[in-house]
Formats: C-alpha cells, structure tokens, sequence
C-alpha cells in the first residue's frame, strides 16, 4: 500500500457475495429491459429514450464491475473498493433509469 500499511487480504467470501449481487441485478437489468424496451405495449417518444439510454448504462457499468470481480487483483483491499464503487454506481443509475420510465409510463 502506499502509506506503508500492509495489504490484507479480503475476508472470505467477500468476492463471491459482490459477483452474485451483480450478476443477479445484471439478470434483473436485462430482464427489465427486455419487458420494458421490446415487449410491453405503447409507443417510443423521444422521452423513453432517456431511461433506455441510462438503463444501457447501468448495464454497461455492471458488465464493468463483474469484470472488475473476476480479476486475481480484485483481492487485494483497494482494487475491491474499486469494484465496490462501479457497483454501487451501476445500482444508483439501475434506480434512476427504473424512476425514469415509470415517469416516462405516467405522463
């Protein structure tokens, strides 16, 4: 580390708890984007591309992180919090791409 910390090692079970979160809200961002984007009646506006768009970007941001899980280096304390932090952006666009189209479904 580069303050001179020793680097310890993630507790068990620590890198197989964030690969299933991700790869579960992975599952439910594809499904909702299939049901909402191809199969669920109505029309495209320019307004549902907004939470098209950003869903594909929580999509993209959680292909990132479970990449970023995957990796030896992902071990090791930092590169965990790295993966910690897409994840918890990839979650935070999820929410408001689903609060989008449920604006999108109202109006």
């Amino acid at each position: 580390m580069p303050d001179g910390r020793p680097s310890k090692p993630l507790p068990q079970g620590y890198r197989q708890g964030i690969i299933t979160a991700i790869t579960v809200l992975l599952g439910f961002s594809l499904g909702f984007l299939r049901f909402w984007g191809f199969e669920a009646p109505g029309q495209w506006t320019y307004h549902s591309v907004i939470p098209a768009a950003s869903l594909i970007l929580a999509v993209a941001f959680q292909i990132i992180a479970l990449y970023r899980a995957l990796r030896p280096e992902d071990d090791a304390e930092p590169e965990y919090r790295k993966t910690v932090l897409w994840f918890i952006a990839s979650a935070l666009l999820l929410l408001l791409s689903l609060a989008a189209a449920l604006w999108e479904m109202l109006a």
